[in-house]
């Protein structure tokens, strides 16, 4: 699997008005993760993936860096 696509996710939580923080809690994944693929690139696993997606409004291969 390929990385988080940055760029789309920061674009995705500005339009949302959403910060790192209100991400995760509307997500239910744990604010480090958030910090994780935003900061230090991490790879989300596919059950973190779909729910940031969800949250977003957009497929979860919207988010990946293909």
């Amino acid at each position: 699997m390929n990385g988080m696509d940055k760029a789309k996710l920061l674009d995705l939580m500005a339009e949302k008005g959403l910060t790192q923080a209100e991400l995760a809690d509307k997500a239910g994944v744990s604010r480090t993760a958030v910090w994780g693929l935003l900061k230090k690139g991490r790879t989300p696993t596919p059950v973190t993936l779909g729910k940031i997606a969800r949250v977003l409004g957009v497929r979860p291969s919207e988010l990946m860096d293909m």
